[in-house]
């Protein structure tokens, strides 16, 4: 292939514009299934009779447990079949997923579609990552998600006011009417616009045994093993706010009008944080900045103990607000760093070194924000604490894996790792 070609191969076949927008949407298919939910928690558990708010809340955390697989199959399934037929094959079975949710009759199957959506919308999640990757590289890549997280931070913020307002004119189940609506258009705009970014002489086949010797490989790596348990402790704790955040500001606080403006805000400090560390991490390093924010969240972690102990488990709610706005900037730069640590090691295997490293941090989180939401039954204090406690914990496995002079540097144009 021709230096020509290989540059004509790397541009998109769509416009940048459009570009990004397909992929950013096609992503964010993952936070408007979890975040459209929130403010439908409780209509649902009354529906179909929760034995309790914490058995509620497993409609969040499962639908990781969920990811977890999802994630391990479509990785080696894309870089096998192609992007589009991991996002096909991805969006039929969200589907089948959404329509168990709609006709549920019981908690119990609707968490059975919850856990069938989010094996499904891995597909898109992963195979659209690749999809990028396929095209862009270094800086042209970095950039490129840059403006994926400009759009991407967008749907968090207004996700839960959706849910709000189809909830305003119908039930729960139209919500997920919606998202057969907005899967199918996604479909459509994406199979009519965007074209097979892996030919088939760059597929690779699938074996067992190639499976197995990079999957070792994977697993046997501390630094990776480390960051990654890092980032389930991170995110462990973060789902079980996320999980409860409807329960604390629509019943503990009684703001059910402002619940969705409340988890607008608090998103938007984690896309700060994203914006903040995409100019910071070619100065300061992804080493340094994850050593800042994790002393920044154990700080306001034991700030957030301590006020809420004072207050006898809930503070008021403008102080609690601005604790999580604060711990949530820390949080918002860990997310990124952690993941780029834990990915330094396996350029060779990126697209299962994400699946593994995705999964196993997803694995770890949901039962971490499943004992966190056990205990949430009358105010925060148990959030407050699931936030300390794992944040030391983060910054134990941190340290184990090792300094920033011990990172593994990966060159730009060769992709081969170097020390």
């Amino acid at each position: 292939m021709t230096t020509e070609e290989i540059v004509e191969h790397s541009k998109p076949k769509l416009g940048m514009f459009e570009f990004v927008a397909l992929t950013a949407f096609m992503t964010s298919i993952v936070a408007l299934s979890i975040d459209a939910m929130l403010p439908a928690l409780n209509q649902i558990g009354s529906d179909l009779g929760s034995e309790s708010p914490q058995y509620t809340h497993m409609i969040i955390s499962i639908f990781f447990l969920g990811m977890a697989f999802g994630q391990l199959y479509y990785g080696p399934y894309s870089d096998t079949k192609g992007r589009r037929a991991a996002i096909l094959s991805g969006l039929i079975v969200f589907a089948l997923g959404t329509i168990i949710c709609l006709f549920s009759q019981s908690m119990e199957m609707l968490l059975l579609g919850r856990v069938i959506q989010a094996f499904g919308v891995s597909g898109p999640r992963i195979a659209s990552i690749a999809l990028i990757r396929d095209q862009f590289e270094g800086e042209a890549m970095a950039r490129v998600m840059s403006f994926i997280m400009m759009v991407f931070i967008l749907v968090p913020m207004i996700a839960p006011a959706f849910g709000k307002t189809i909830l305003f004119f119908a039930s729960w189940r139209e919500i997920f009417i919606s998202f057969l609506v907005i899967g199918f258009a996604l479909a459509v705009w994406f199979f009519t616009r965007q074209p097979e970014t892996l030919p088939k002489s760059k597929r690779k086949p699938f074996t067992f045994a190639s499976l197995w010797v990079s999957s070792k490989f994977i697993l046997t790596q501390k630094a990776v093993m480390m960051y990654t348990l890092s980032m389930g402790c991170i995110f462990g704790s973060f789902l079980a706010y996320l999980s409860a955040s409807q329960t604390i500001f629509e019943d503990f606080y009684s703001q059910g009008d402002m619940f969705p403006l409340i988890f607008a805000v608090l998103a938007f400090s984690i896309g700060i944080a994203s914006f903040i560390n995409g100019t910071l991490v070619m100065t300061m390093g992804m080493h340094k900045l994850c050593s800042l924010a994790i002393s920044g969240t154990i700080v306001m972690s034991t700030i957030f103990v301590l006020v809420t102990l004072h207050y006898q488990g809930l503070p008021p709610l403008l102080l609690t607000v601005a604790i999580l706005f604060i711990n949530f900037f820390f949080i918002g730069v860990l997310f990124g760093n952690l993941n780029s640590l834990a990915m330094m090691p396996l350029g060779h295997i990126a697209g299962l070194g994400a699946a593994i490293t995705g999964s196993l941090s997803s694995a770890f989180a949901v039962p971490v924000a499943m004992i966190i939401g056990s205990f949430v039954k009358t105010d925060i204090l148990p959030i407050s604490i699931g936030f300390l406690v794992f944040g030391l914990i983060t910054m134990v496995c941190f340290r184990i894996a090792g300094t920033g002079d011990k990172e593994p540097k990966v060159c730009s144009n060769t992709r081969k790792i170097t020390k």
